[in-house]
């Protein structure tokens, strides 16, 4: 067995990530099933599971996903939240989006997450 070098991680998170925008959705899996078994402990990856879910319009297997495997191993992370409330969004669940999306907007620790959760507070269906 062999590690990854943290840019050699990156640089396949990157790759996952573009073969996400591309619909390539299946090699996109297989990219972060792989990093997941290297890095389990870098909360990113279960982000870009989350984009994933999200960007295949599984917006159940993406709650499902966050609330199983991601949270529980990273409680509270503020986008895993984010994400997990843009999902309910879409799903039109309004009212339970709220609690992850406050929660990620009112944190200081990741002001990206937090600009997104404050985006998704002022979201119309």
């Amino acid at each position: 067995m062999f590690d990854l070098r943290p840019e050699e991680a990156r640089l396949l998170l990157d790759t996952a990530l573009l073969a996400t925008g591309r619909n390539r959705f299946s090699s996109a899996a297989a990219i972060l099933a792989a990093l997941e078994r290297f890095r389990p402990s870098e909360p990113s990856i279960p982000a870009a599971n989350a984009i994933l879910f999200i960007s295949m319009r599984d917006f159940r297997g993406a709650v499902d996903y966050l609330d199983r495997d991601a949270l529980p191993r990273f409680p509270g992370a503020p986008m895993l939240l984010a994400f997990k409330g843009m999902a309910l969004l879409r799903m039109g669940l309004v009212s339970e989006a709220r609690e992850p999306l406050l929660a990620a907007a009112n944190q200081t620790a990741d002001p990206a997450a937090a600009n997104l959760a404050k985006d998704l507070l002022t979201w119309k269906p």
